[in-house]
């Protein structure tokens, strides 16, 4: 209960300084934060797996960075695949292995995967991911994992529990 609270607040204070103080933006803003509020804090709800402490935060601005300068380098490796075809491509479906128990949290390392170039999720059984990857550089779980899933793992364990 305390933590709503604090959440609420929180959000009604971003959103007076973002929209205004006139009677109407403050209104409609305790409307936003409240209906917000009630989706991440019921019992039941996907949104009630996130971790909503400073430490989670964090790890989430952090794994932003982290997501955007993944998607420039496999953005980058990919189009110089494309305009140098003298450079090998490798490509195949290899099997990764997640260690993530929430259904937000896998759901978002599938769709991370997913968004960066070179890489696409063809299917999730249970902590199972099958990926299509444009360059298999390694067969084993624990490589392709290695390469795959941890460098976005990391922070959606500290985010998601």
């Amino acid at each position: 209960m305390k933590k709503g609270i604090l959440f609420f607040i929180s959000l009604l204070i971003v959103w007076i300084f973002l929209a205004g103080t006139s009677q109407q933006e403050i209104i409609i803003g305790i409307i936003v934060s409240l209906l917000l509020t009630i989706i991440f804090f019921s019992k039941g709800t996907i949104f009630s797996e996130f971790n909503l402490n400073p430490k989670a935060i964090f790890y989430f601005i952090i794994y932003i960075f982290v997501f955007l300068w993944e998607l420039v380098k496999s953005s980058f490796d990919v189009a110089s695949r494309v305009v140098q075809p003298t450079i090998p491509i490798n490509p195949g479906i290899v099997k990764v292995k997640t260690k993530l128990k929430s259904k937000l949290g896998r759901t978002i390392l599938a769709n991370s995967i997913t968004l960066t170039p070179g890489t696409l999720t063809v299917e999730t059984n249970g902590e199972d991911y099958y990926i299509h990857w444009i360059n298999i550089t390694s067969d084993d779980i624990k490589g392709a994992t290695k390469q795959i899933v941890s460098k976005f793992e990391k922070y959606l364990e500290v985010i998601f529990g």
